[in-house]
């Protein structure tokens, strides 16, 4: 996975939900990274254009990714933890 291209998985989403988003993919094994627009970043910015976030994963886990954060716009991992749990 070294060599593996990253790609996006969701953008224009506000920093706050990018850092739940990454921790929830990470918590499933899937590395993850938040991009966001330099002077957005630099000036602290957290609405508007300059401060949304992009996530970003490896292609190789791309399927993995995008159920997750499927389930994550659902809210199925809002209160009872991962889905199937309970």
């Amino acid at each position: 996975m070294a060599n593996d291209r990253w790609i996006l998985l969701a953008e224009n989403v506000p920093p706050a939900e990018a850092e739940v988003l990454k921790g929830l993919l990470e918590s499933q094994g899937i590395p993850a990274y938040i991009a966001r627009e330099g002077a957005g970043r630099a000036l602290g910015l957290v609405v508007g254009p300059l401060g949304l976030a992009q996530v970003l994963v490896p292609a190789s886990r791309q399927v993995e990714a995008q159920q997750v954060y499927q389930d994550f716009l659902k809210g199925r991992w809002a209160a009872e933890g991962a889905p199937g749990e309970g």
